[in-house]
């Protein structure tokens, strides 16, 4: 899985995901969002349009981030997601707990 993040103001990253997110490449998600989801009041938008698989792991991570975003006053968000990726969070259960966005323009414009 490729891992690239862009800033935007005020206090928004963008990371684009590429590949597969799954028990060998989610730690290296989980560093990324880590580091940015402790900042105060933290933003991040979570291109998945380029991901190809997602397992449990890779919810994993990106429910994790969301749930400590949150705790400090932000947020995660889903854009792009696919077919595949939006009926596995509705089978979990898990939609209406992380958001997603039609694309990143659409994920940064909402507050």
């Amino acid at each position: 899985m490729q891992v690239s993040v862009a800033h935007h103001p005020p206090n928004t990253a963008v990371l684009v995901l590429r590949g597969s997110l799954d028990i060998d490449t989610a730690p290296a998600l989980k560093a990324n969002l880590s580091r940015l989801v402790e900042r105060p009041a933290p933003r991040v938008v979570v291109d998945v349009s380029g991901l190809d698989f997602c397992d449990s792991m890779g919810v994993g991570v990106l429910v994790t981030a969301h749930g400590r975003a949150a705790e400090r006053g932000g947020w995660v968000r889903l854009a792009s997601p696919s077919g595949f990726l939006r009926r596995l969070f509705d089978t979990l259960g898990l939609s209406d707990y992380l958001p997603m966005f039609p694309d990143v323009a659409a994920a940064l414009k909402e507050e």
